[in-house]
């Protein structure tokens, strides 16, 4: 099979970084940092170390795609890797949670949204509404076009934009300050700090996505790694101006444990029916996520389905050619996280099985170099091995504070990957048996 032709040059790779990265993250998660923290500083930080966790971990995916060159992410790095039990565990994770999870967010999200806009409806009928209609959608093999997606990339960008640069021109503004101030450090340093940084990577969450198109880009040792430096700056820039816009514009009371944080900020900046307009922009992208989760998540479950036999009802499909088996299963996940009726726990749950994957992953880079010295690696971690290393000590110093504070959704997480690694071998056992 012919290598794909290398036509992606830098500018191109740096927009696809940014457009991976910036999603609906952005105008959800402030919320739920203010509770602890309410340093302005210590607030912003907490997105710059979150960008540089980001990018060195889109570093390290650079290295393993250019290694490893194959569709599946940690499913299939982990199994080259490691072993494919630990590929199996993290395909299940990603077929599982990894599409629901974030399907059932934007759907609370979109809840809280869509009430604030219309000012009437219950958020949480409106939550399991978009989903049943969006799986119902691609039940019958209608999908939301390309051309939708790529629209709503414009305009999550132009609204990112446009509240900036509005904000800047409100007045009266909080009295809030940016600068340091004493104690600063200490919060930086805090477990508070760690578990904030949990909603932070949510909002980065694309930073692997935009690693795979390694294949097709020119002068990859050159182009990968200044694009992902690029796009994260730029992404770094966007969301640490966009906060500081929505702490100087509005009260951190209105805010504190809000999901809707873009719509409250944006009735300030624009006024009460400016504000409405602003979260029905950001309802269109929430309705956007769950498309394209919808979509792509039973895929991946088919996939495993027909690799492993103890999946086979999934990977099944209609005379349609649907997987209807992998869609309904997904819309069961998305609706018992929905019934948790937490955006929060929902967060933290799933950040933690996700974590445990992408942990493994950047350590791998160090392990295949090791184990696997003569592959032939079109693209090298610039500053090996600070990188992987700075990216593995933020996500363990995460893990191990969200597991002091918050060990139930922390032990499901870990449940989920273990999980998956009982389901490998016992599908292992049928398949000797067998043969």
């Amino acid at each position: 099979m012919p290598a794909p032709a290398r036509t992606i040059g830098f500018v191109t790779a740096c927009s696809i970084v940014i457009a991976n990265i910036i999603g609906t993250g952005i105008f959800t998660s402030l919320g739920f940092q203010l509770p602890e923290i309410h340093s302005g500083f210590t607030l912003l930080m907490l997105w710059v170390v979150g960008g540089i966790a980001a990018l060195c971990g889109a570093l390290c995916y650079g290295e393993l795609s250019a290694a490893l060159p194959r569709s599946g992410g940690e499913y299939h790095f982990l199994s080259q890797i490691y072993h494919p039990a630990l590929g199996f565990m993290a395909g299940f994770i990603s077929a599982t949670v990894g599409f629901a999870a974030p399907i059932a967010l934007a759907a609370m999200a979109f809840g809280k949204y869509m009430h604030g806009v219309l000012g009437f409806g219950s958020p949480v009928i409106l939550s399991f509404a978009v989903v049943w209609l969006v799986a119902i959608f691609h039940l019958k093999n209608l999908q939301v076009g390309s051309a939708f997606q790529n629209l709503w990339t414009i305009v999550k960008l132009l609204l990112v934009g446009t509240l900036i640069t509005a904000g800047f021109f409100v007045e009266p503004k909080q009295e809030i300050t940016f600068l340091p101030q004493p104690g600063d450090t200490m919060s930086i340093f805090s477990g508070a700090f760690a578990v904030a940084l949990v909603y932070v990577m949510y909002s980065y969450s694309g930073w692997n996505a935009s690693s795979y198109i390694i294949g097709e880009v020119k002068q990859p040792e050159k182009n990968v790694p200044r694009s992902l430096l690029a796009g994260t700056l730029i992404v770094i820039a966007a969301y640490v101006l966009l906060n500081s816009i929505f702490l100087a514009t509005t009260a951190q009371e209105e805010m504190r444990g809000q999901v809707e944080v873009g719509l409250i900020a944006g009735k300030h900046i624009f006024g009460a029916n400016g504000g409405r307009l602003v979260g029905a922009v950001i309802c269109l992208g929430l309705i956007s996520t769950v498309s394209s989760m919808t979509w792509i998540g039973p895929r991946v479950t088919m996939s495993m389905g027909e690799d492993h036999w103890l999946l086979r009802l999934l990977g099944r499909k209609n005379k349609q050619g649907i997987p209807a088996n992998a869609i309904v299963l997904q819309l069961l996940i998305v609706n018992l996280l929905l019934l948790t009726r937490s955006f929060e726990d929902v967060v933290r749950y799933t950040q933690f099985s996700l974590l445990i994957c992408s942990l493994l992953a950047v350590i791998g880079v160090i392990v295949l170099r090791f184990t696997h010295p003569e592959i032939r690696r079109p693209y090298r971690v610039w500053g090996y091995p600070v990188p992987p290393i700075i990216f593995s000590l933020i996500t363990i110093w995460m893990m191990i504070y969200l597991s002091l504070y918050y060990p139930v959704e922390s032990v499901a997480g870990v449940a989920t990957a273990l999980t998956g690694l009982v389901l490998y071998f016992c599908a292992g056992k049928r398949r000797y048996h067998s043969a």
